[in-house]
């Protein structure tokens, strides 16, 4: 019935109708109304009709509302991805947000542009949150407190801007006390200007105490830590080892001296390659751990593999996609056992040109396993053995194919990363900087070689699948950043074409301003999605691309996997709504992920601020405010401000152009880009938010200096410092908490 009522609303005669005049206009019975209401709630609910005064429906589009996932900025704004492809991103106003929570479904009232006194329908890029759909989450965690009269919980979450009211806690296993962490059902919430209304379910405990901090994160992204017993009962089955009977249909590749490079402490091998030097060139072959050999459409593994959409991997654990005994076991390509694996085979010229390739199911016997580390360190010194002298090979061949990526207009947007050791007691023992470094670009420029061949392949045989995309950047974001950039008196082309933004990437390479500014890049681009559409790879530069080569941690590979091997033939509205899905799933657990570090840095940080003896950092100014400057931090992998309160031997301006401070009397001069050390002032666990002082050359610091105009202070303005002190919600307005203005990130 759901396509008829596409069909009868999007008639040029049609008249926006109500429930009896949709029973005569689709010719039902009136003993039909009740499905035709579920039906039509369906439809609503999913974003694709729209229920208008008197209780009419009419398409959305016809009323300017568009549907789809919102993103809430800790800034309190929203960035609405539509469901509709063709679509471009709308931004949605802090104050136009409604009552829509971070990844909810929204219909939005787009905003319509005048042009010369005629309406213009072309693209808006502002609207307004209308209704909420459905909620991404109705549980959220946060901490709890005592008013005079009432009890309320200030959400871990900051893009969550108001306090939840909720009565006090009954049934829950245990008391709850000022200052828990707690879990939270979302029940009442009408208007924005008023506070949300909840009920406690669960009580997490002290955020001190051991673990409490962990389960926050679990329960707030709905984190599974157990597999159903059904899932465990159907991976009991497939026993221990691969049988010779598996090997039916499938190439035989156990003599090749196949290799692994993974992270050291990985345990799930999802790929594995193998490279022969011939006469015209190299014959590369990729295997890939044949994940869906043993996840089955339907089973009751495959139902929780794609719940999960993805493994997520926390900073004291892993949530897998699958059951240990799959990703750890029989799906990892582990050495010196025979593995099932879906294999692409490249034929490659001496210059790292793919002149063929095919794909087949194959099985293996992997020789090594070697980690990043030590595949660096035979890179770098003499190969000893066969298997060494490939691993140089490789390293050569990689280096080729780089080359012709960035060519073809890839833009090098690596960052490092920071890796949180713990210690058995869950506190920070220790933060590693990681970067690309050549082991790392060898799996990668293979992994991309073949994620693109499968993709490439599945166009050819016309197989709807699944795609990853990285569309192109807004032109009027792309635009606002070159002027950000010529203001900073550095050349800029028109950065609408791929060539120019090498030649920027490649130019701020070189400029001390140049690691602030190419945050500045990041920050205007688009982020890759899952979709059945072919919209190509932007950062890649690839037409056409997805993802094939982690079946074992992303289900978007398994469903590339069983489209182009075994045939599958999935809906096209299914499989729509499945890359919608993993697109949720994957921002989730990347979320998940942050806040999993955000919390143990936060700890950290506050009980090296409490012990007095400071740690300095060497930071980089990012971005200059009227009220202080960001920094970058490397070595914590997070930035945070230096306000201009702190800076209490002068007093400091802002020059013209955003680019640097200067003190009245000292002349003492901050630049962007400019190099410092610095050392914590202040840590906001309520806001995530970090303050940063400087470090007084030639001074000793003790980290017990007051630090003038950054005491906390119960005050109805905003301080200079852009902060504000939280305080219990006021019982007669029921006001909305201030959204932060500063940008800071952990």
């Amino acid at each position: 019935m759901d396509d008829k009522i596409l069909k009868l609303l999007g008639r040029r005669d049609y008249v926006p109708a109500n429930i009896p005049e949709l029973l005569r206009g689709l010719r039902l019975s009136a003993n039909q109304q009740q499905k035709l209401q579920k039906d039509l709630r369906i439809l609503e609910r999913s974003g694709q009709v729209a229920r208008i005064k008197g209780n009419r429906y009419i398409l959305p589009a016809e009323a300017d509302l568009i549907s789809g996932r919102i993103q809430i900025t800790r800034q309190g704004r929203g960035f609405l991805t539509p469901d509709d492809p063709s679509i471009s991103e709308i931004s949605i106003p802090a104050n136009s947000t409604s009552t829509a929570m971070h990844e909810d479904l929204v219909l939005v009232r787009r905003d319509i542009r005048v042009k010369h006194g005629s309406i213009s329908r072309e693209a808006p890029c502002t609207g307004t949150v209308v209704r909420v759909l459905e909620r991404r989450r109705k549980n959220i965690v946060g901490t709890l407190k005592r008013g005079k009269q009432f009890l309320y919980v200030i959400p871990d979450d900051t893009r969550m801007p108001q306090d939840i009211y909720v009565p006090p806690p009954k049934d829950v296993g245990r008391s709850a006390r000022e200052g828990d962490k707690v879990v939270v059902e979302l029940l009442h919430w009408e208007s924005r200007h008023t506070n949300p209304e909840g009920q406690i379910t669960e009580v997490l405990g002290p955020p001190t105490a051991e673990g409490v901090d962990m389960l926050g994160v679990l329960r707030q992204y709905e984190l599974p830590l157990k597999f159903p017993r059904k899932v465990l009962q159907e991976v009991r089955h497939f026993g221990n080892e691969v049988a010779p009977s598996e090997f039916a249909d499938r190439v035989d590749c156990r003599k090749h001296q196949v290799i692994t490079i993974d992270p050291h402490d990985a345990r799930d091998f999802d790929d594995a390659f193998f490279l022969k030097k011939i006469e015209t060139g190299w014959k590369l072959w990729v295997h890939i751990a044949d994940v869906s050999h043993y996840v089955k459409p339907g089973s009751a593994l495959d139902v929780e593999a794609r719940k999960r959409g993805n493994s997520t991997y926390l900073v004291d654990r892993v949530i897998p996609m699958l059951p240990e005994a799959l990703s750890n076991e029989l799906c990892s390509l582990k050495p010196e056992v025979d593995r099932l694996t879906k294999c692409v085979e490249f034929q490659l010229n001496q210059q790292g040109h793919v002149k063929r390739f095919k794909c087949y199911a194959a099985i293996i016997h992997s020789k090594r396993r070697y980690a990043y580390e030590q595949a660096l360190s035979i890179i770098r010194a003499k190969p000893k053995d066969s298997i060494e002298r490939m691993l140089h090979d490789a390293h050569k061949l990689a280096q080729k194919v780089r080359q012709l990526r960035f060519k073809a207009g890839a833009l090098e947007l690596d960052f490092p990363e920071t890796k949180i050791r713990l210690n058995d007691k869950g506190f920070v023992q220790d933060i590693e900087l990681s970067r690309s470094d050549e082991s790392h670009q060898l799996i990668e420029e293979f992994m991309l070689l073949a994620n693109e061949a499968v993709a490439l392949r599945s166009s050819k045989l016309r197989r709807t699948t699944i795609h990853r995309v990285h569309e192109k950047p807004d032109p009027i974001r792309l635009q606002e950043y070159r002027e950000n950039v010529l203001a900073h008196d550095v050349p800029c082309g028109n950065l609408t074409k791929p060539v120019e933004v090498q030649k920027l990437l490649k130019r701020l390479g070189k400029l001390s301003i140049g690691p602030a500014l190419k945050i500045g890049f990041l920050k205007s681009l688009m982020r890759a999605c899952y979709s059945v559409e072919s919209l190509g790879h932007y950062g890649l530069a690839k037409s056409n691309y997805t993802h094939f080569t982690s079946p074992i941690r992303r289900y978007a590979d398994l469903v590339v996997h069983r489209t182009l091997f075994d045939y599958s033939k999935t809906p096209l509205t299914a499989l729509k709504q499945t890359a919608e899905h993993l697109s949720v799933t994957e921002r989730n657990s990347s979320d998940a992920e942050r806040d999993s570090k955000s919390v143990k840095l936060f700890a950290y940080l506050t009980s090296q601020l409490a012990s007095g003896k400071p740690v300095h950092y060497d930071a980089m100014v990012t971005e200059i405010r009227n009220f202080g400057f960001f920094v970058e931090v490397p070595n914590l992998g997070m930035s945070g401000l230096v306000p201009l309160s702190i800076l209490d031997d002068d007093f400091y301006e802002i020059d013209q152009r955003g680019t640097q401070i200067t003190g009245r009397r000292n002349r003492r001069t901050i630049r962007l880009g400019q190099d410092i050390k610095v050392v914590i002032a202040k840590v906001d666990p309520f806001k995530k938010q970090v303050d940063f002082r400087l470090l007084q050359s030639g001074k000793k610091s003790s980290g017990k200096r007051r630090l003038s105009g950054n005491q906390p202070k119960k005050v109805k303005k905003k301080s200079s410092s852009q902060n504000r002190r939280r305080t219990g919600p006021d019982k007669k307005t029921l006001t909305k908490r201030k959204s932060k203005s500063r940008k800071s990130s952990s």
